[in-house]
């Protein structure tokens, strides 16, 4: 049973002003009488604010973020800027940003109740406990009659075990507030705790007199009804649960499992049906769904259930053993022989694995075989201290997750400790963190005649070298961009055109400046429509005549590495030979030369660094790309893209930790989908 409900009082009425009154200031003409420059500058940092809660209010996170950096770096001192992007951080499960950002806020304020209750709350989701009840302490000082406030350190002490000092806070809170319903789950979750289920019932009971539209409520009383296999008032009040909470998976499993031992399979099926439709990825309603469909003769569509369950799990040898089973029945001999073997590879023992793969093998014609298995089972047979009487399986039987007897095949699942799940809503703005992203680098930087485009960042993106190549050329302004842009087909032809123009002036220019500016505006309109070779030509030619050109370096590079993903990922290996007998691995030592070559020349540049470590984190040489990752911040420390990709190396080096604040930081300074991957590892 899950500890309750963690109960937030940062609620954004609390600290979200209405919006109306100040932007109507704001646009009042009086307000810009004023010229200190002091009050200016108040005014920016208000209006900086003031923005970010809108954006918070709004659930726009992500966006709040960026005007609370622009207000920190402006009045670092101020601590409303950290504690707004610490609720940001928390509302994108950003949870140690979150701690981080509280803890600065608390430096500059400490006498604010709010920054406490957050910091609390972002700890007991890193499962911090004892941090937070200290933080809870602190913050009942100042405000002794805050309700969520004793309601989370109650909870902190139940996770910590100390029963008796949780026992002691529920009778202080139900002294205060006697009519406090979720005190007395509390105290029941603490005698389920101490595995008094009696104490539980009552103060469950309790609390349905007090509020008898708590759904939570009710599913834990069925939880109890369950334990003591009282099936029908378990099912009743889940049916009660179920009525208010019709969106949670895990109500429909457990009623379920009451319809099933009430001998109501139909109800049963139509059950885990629905807990699937809203949970899809559920294992428990895969798995027993699985074994009540074979119970009925639906026999293929149970092996598509434990076809997912091996999915999600595939060394769960209970549900290979039943998918054996399954393809038995439906005459796919050798896909059960080798789910068999694989089974009885784990559980020698397992005689009754060895009785139908022998029978599977006889089938089948390999009587050799057959024989081996039904010798060993006869001899185990005669060895009773090795094997006793195999016990008759009842369709009631059940068992938990972690039992993994093979003799329990047929028995239905149920979790090691029955959990409550609250409804937690997926999709809408602002919860980045739960849009499915796939987890791969940030790519390269290139030059580009495309700005860095992005829904939540301004970032112009600069280099001394390429403001040199501007300034000497003008005709058509360079970027740095790591983004390559989507083009239209009028914006296609348009490049098509302009490269066409390039190489007329080419065919007729005599002068050697013109023609090189020419050469490399050309090598960047051909790698913006992917011709990469013709760019690498372009970009070699080039560096024939100045062969110091940092921007001609970095450019050939980049392309020459696109070059080499494309061939690795359509051929499967590094090693293909092309028809000039050059192979991708030497191609990525030109690649690696080229970086190395334009940092001996510029050494401060934090993009050059980027681009070599995307290189050795490609070829997961993780400890290398994490040293170049780091110098580029070094020189950098805007720079979002390498500590997104420095986490994500340290995640696959198995340093989780460090992983997931450099991706913090990314998600901090505007690269949104950090978020997702702190999400998928912050467990």
């Amino acid at each position: 049973m899950k500890r309750g409900r963690f109960v937030s009082a940062i609620v954004h009425r609390r600290i979200l002003i209405s919006c109306a009154f100040l932007f109507s200031a704001l646009l009042n003409s009086s307000f810009f009488t004023f010229h200190s420059s002091l009050l200016h500058a108040q005014y920016n940092i208000d209006r900086l604010l003031t923005i970010g809660r809108s954006a918070l209010y709004y659930e726009d996170y992500v966006l709040s973020m960026q005007y609370f950096n622009q207000a920190i770096s402006a009045k670092p001192y101020l601590y409303e800027p950290w504690f707004f992007r610490g609720i940001a951080k928390y509302s994108l499960d950003d949870y140690i940003g979150a701690e981080a950002d509280c803890t600065e806020a608390i430096q500059r304020n400490p006498y604010v109740v709010s920054l406490y209750e957050l910091r609390g709350i972002a700890r007991i989701q890193q499962k911090k406990y004892s941090e937070a009840i200290r933080d809870y302490s602190v913050a009942l000082k100042y405000d002794p009659v805050n309700r969520g406030l004793w309601h989370n350190r109650v909870l902190c002490h139940i996770q910590n075990k100390d029963f008796d000092v949780a026992l002691l806070e529920i009778d202080t809170m139900l002294t205060k507030w006697s009519r406090y319903s979720q005190a007395y789950n509390m105290q029941a979750d603490v005698y389920m705790q101490k595995k008094d289920t009696t104490a539980a019932l009552a103060s469950l009971e309790k609390s349905l007199e007090i509020d008898p539209y708590d759904g939570q409520t009710w599913s834990a009383k069925s939880m109890i009804c369950l334990m003591r296999e009282e099936w029908e008032q378990g099912e009743e009040c889940l049916d009660k649960s179920i009525h208010l909470l019709p969106k949670n998976a895990n109500n429909y499993v457990n009623r379920a499992l009451a319809r099933y031992n009430r001998n109501n399979l139909r109800g049963a099926l139509a059950d885990y049906d629905t807990a699937l439709d809203l949970d899809p990825n559920n294992f428990l309603g895969h798995y027993n769904r699985g074994l009540l469909r074979s119970q009925v003769g639906d026999d293929n569509r149970a092996i598509i259930d434990f076809d997912f369950v091996l999915r999600l799990e595939p060394d769960n040898m209970m549900a290979l053993f039943n998918r054996a089973v399954l393809l038995d029945k439906t005459g796919d001999l050798k896909g059960a022989i080798r789910d068999y073997s694989k089974v009885i590879e784990e559980f020698p023992n397992f005689w009754t694995g060895l009785e139908f793969r022998a029978a599977c093998y006889r089938r089948l014609g390999m009587i050799k075989q057959a024989e081996q298995d039904e010798f060993t089972v006869y001899k185990a047979r005669l060895e009773k201290h090795l094997y006793g009487k195999q016990p008759r399986l009842d369709k009631r039987q059940m068992r938990k997750r972690s039992d993994e007897s093979p003799e329990k095949y047929r028995d239905l699942v149920v979790e090691d400790e029955q959990e409550l799940e609250h409804e937690y809503q997926n999709d809408y703005r602002g919860r980045v963190q739960n849009r499915k992203v796939e987890i791969e680098f940030q790519p390269l930087f290139a030059l580009s005649f495309e700005p860095m485009k992005s829904e939540v960042r301004s970032m112009v993106a600069f280099d001394r070298n390429i403001d040199a190549v501007n300034q000497r050329m003008r005709s058509r302004t360079i970027y740095i961009n790591n983004v390559r842009p989507t083009f239209s087909e009028a914006e296609s032809k348009g490049y098509f055109a302009y490269i066409d123009s390039l190489s007329m002036v080419l065919n007729t220019t005599r002068n050697t400046t013109q023609t090189l500016q020419t050469l490399f505006l050309r090598a960047v309109a051909f790698t913006a429509i992917q011709n990469y070779e013709s760019a690498i030509e372009d970009l070699s030619t080039y560096l024939q005549e100045d062969t110091t050109s940092v921007a001609a370096l970095w450019q050939r590079a980049y392309c020459q590495s696109r070059i080499n993903q494309f061939l690795t990922a359509t051929n499967g290996t590094t090693e293909l030979s092309t028809a000039e007998g050059t192979s991708v691995e030497l191609k990525n030592a030109n690649v690696l030369a080229d970086l190395n070559h334009a940092l001996s020349i510029d050494e401060n540049n934090a993009y050059l660094y980027y681009n070599r470590a995307c290189f050795y984190a490609q070829r997961q040489d993780y400890a290398q790309a994490i040293e170049d990752f780091t110098r580029a911040i070094t020189l950098d420390a805007n720079l979002a893209e390498a500590y997104y990709n420095r986490g994500l190396c340290a995640i696959y080096r198995k340093q989780t930790e460090a992983g997931i604040s450099d991706l913090s930081k990314a998600g901090e300074l505007g690269l949104y989908t950090a978020y997702s991957i702190i999400k998928k590892y912050r467990k």
